[in-house]
């Protein structure tokens, strides 16, 4: 048996491009992706690592969100995700199955650009679920301008900061007010944090105050029992990709493994991270970046 013919080799467990061309409008459609993003409905096994906790995790309607949703509520918790109003439908599945796997899931329509829709947000999860254990800042809103900083207009610009730092911060300042010690909040930076692409100036930016606000906010609040770390992935195959980008075509290629993740291959990271198996780990980024060296 060749390398090639493994189940698990890292190479090819997963689709390489050349992908199918493919174009979406803004959010982007799961069942439209050719191929079809792998959450770890069928593969993801939980151990109880979770259990009895309480997750709030921001856009859990597709892509990582969903993933990191499935494989929570896998491990024994009960879960509340935002979506936005467009992303109904999406975020049917991720409550789907987050109820097969034996728990609650509370899906809120939410735009975290808004600080008191962040606070009401934190009201109902805490109503619901009756405390927030873990808090995962993973919702970001991107899109490519390969013509340069000025086709980046003041809307654009507005949307991103707002969506991936202002609701961020909003949130996260109103769910400590809820987490006991022990708890764990988990930030989604990105690989472009560190080695920004000229085509996404302006979410780059983000990602890299996203790893300065983790390593800041993990030095706060160790003295209250809570630790803060974030997952830096590569390439992920989600719905963002082919409704953010011209030409998925070759996405991914790039990685030294040549191909783009899957969201079923970031859950894992925060699952550990949320988990007391990382209680000794906080301040800490978790690459996912198939093999790109990152600082």
């Amino acid at each position: 048996m060749s390398s090639h013919d493994q189940p698990n080799d890292p190479v090819t467990r997963y689709p390489r491009p050349p992908f199918p061309a493919q174009d979406q409008d803004h959010p982007g459609s799961t069942e439209a992706m050719d191929p079809r993003p792998d959450h770890g409905e069928d593969t993801y096994k939980g151990h109880g690592l979770l259990a009895g906790r309480r997750a709030l995790v921001t856009g859990g309607d597709s892509g990582i969100g969903r993933a990191v949703c499935l494989a929570f509520a896998r491990e024994g918790a009960d879960i509340a995700f935002t979506h936005l109003p467009e992303e109904a439908g999406e975020a049917e599945e991720t409550t789907r199955l987050i109820r097969e796997a034996g728990h609650t899931a509370l899906a809120v329509a939410c735009d975290i650009r808004h600080e008191d829709q962040c606070a009401a947000l934190v009201d109902q999860t805490v109503s619901e679920l009756g405390g927030i254990d873990l808090l995962v800042n993973n919702a970001a809103y991107q899109m490519s301008q390969p013509d340069g900083i000025e086709a980046i207009t003041t809307e654009q610009f507005d949307r991103v900061m707002k969506t991936n730092l202002y609701g961020m911060f909003w949130l996260t300042k109103a769910a400590l007010a809820h987490m006991p010690r022990g708890g764990s909040v988990i930030n989604t930076a990105s690989v472009q944090g560190y080695q920004p692409s000229p085509h996404l100036l302006d979410y780059a930016m983000t990602k890299s105050a996203i790893i300065s606000f983790t390593h800041s906010l993990a030095q706060m609040l160790a003295e209250r029992g809570i630790r803060a770390n974030a997952v830096a992935p590569g390439p992920v195959w989600t719905p963002l990709i082919p409704a953010t980008m011209p030409d998925p075509t070759d996405f991914g290629k790039q990685s030294p493994l040549g191909r783009p993740a899957q969201p079923a291959e970031m859950a894992p990271a925060y699952v550990f991270l949320a988990s007391d198996r990382a209680s000794y780990i906080t301040g800490e980024i978790v690459n996912a970046t198939g093999g790109t060296p990152l600082p």
